[in-house]
């Protein structure tokens, strides 16, 4: 088994749980707010929490018989570009966060213990689940309200300053008829037969 690194109590998401005296049923709360940590999104999809913002935390600490229950709300602020309009998103989301950090870890190989929360002496390491948290609650297609109408797909426009942005489109398939509707030459008359009379019954005198 490797030697795991110790946590720096000064750490942003490292909390301490000494009060809680591995005494099952004893419980804290806490309430603070952090900087937000490198990294914290989807870089791919250009969407995340922004280096150093705040996150938020309100937890509750409970002491049971394999280690601490942590159960948290995290209010974060997610930025980046809207997957219709492309303007630049700024949106508050909050998520609830729940891990059970145990005093010592189950038996069965090193990447299981890899895995597997756990309390470091008198301190535990938050961050792990609020970044896994975080990160599964992101949009895949960000948007910058949920009924964004996008681009105009002909210009480009934005849909939302200008709800009735429309442009006259027309079939290319009908061009050619089109063309030929104003080629077409008058009716031929019939001598002796007034306009719109002869038919395929009608006598000619």
């Amino acid at each position: 088994m490797q030697a795991r690194d110790r946590l720096d109590p000064r750490a942003p998401f490292v909390l301490d749980i000494r009060e809680l005296g591995r005494r099952p049923g004893t419980m804290r709360r806490l309430e603070k707010t952090v900087p937000a940590p490198a990294g914290l999104g989807l870089g791919a999809i250009g969407v995340g929490v922004p280096e150093g913002s705040d996150v938020e935390l309100e937890a509750r600490l409970e002491s049971v018989q394999e280690g601490v229950l942590v159960t948290a709300t995290v209010r974060v602020t997610v930025a980046g570009e809207c997957s219709r309009c492309l303007d630049e998103l700024d949106r508050e989301v909050e998520l609830d966060v729940q891990e059970l950090y145990v005093y010592e870890p189950s038996e069965g190989g090193a990447d299981d213990d890899e895995a597997e929360p756990t309390v470091q002496g008198d301190l535990l390491d938050l961050e792990p689940a609020v970044r896994d948290a975080v990160v599964l609650a992101l949009p895949v297609a960000p948007l910058c309200r949920d009924d964004c109408p996008g681009l105009c797909p002909e210009c480009g426009a934005h849909l939302a300053d200008d709800p009735e942005h429309h442009h006259e489109t027309s079939d290319p398939r009908w061009s050619a008829l089109k063309d030929l509707v104003g080629e077409t030459s008058p009716a031929r008359e019939v001598p002796g037969v007034p306009d719109g009379d002869a038919g395929p019954d009608q006598e000619v005198s």
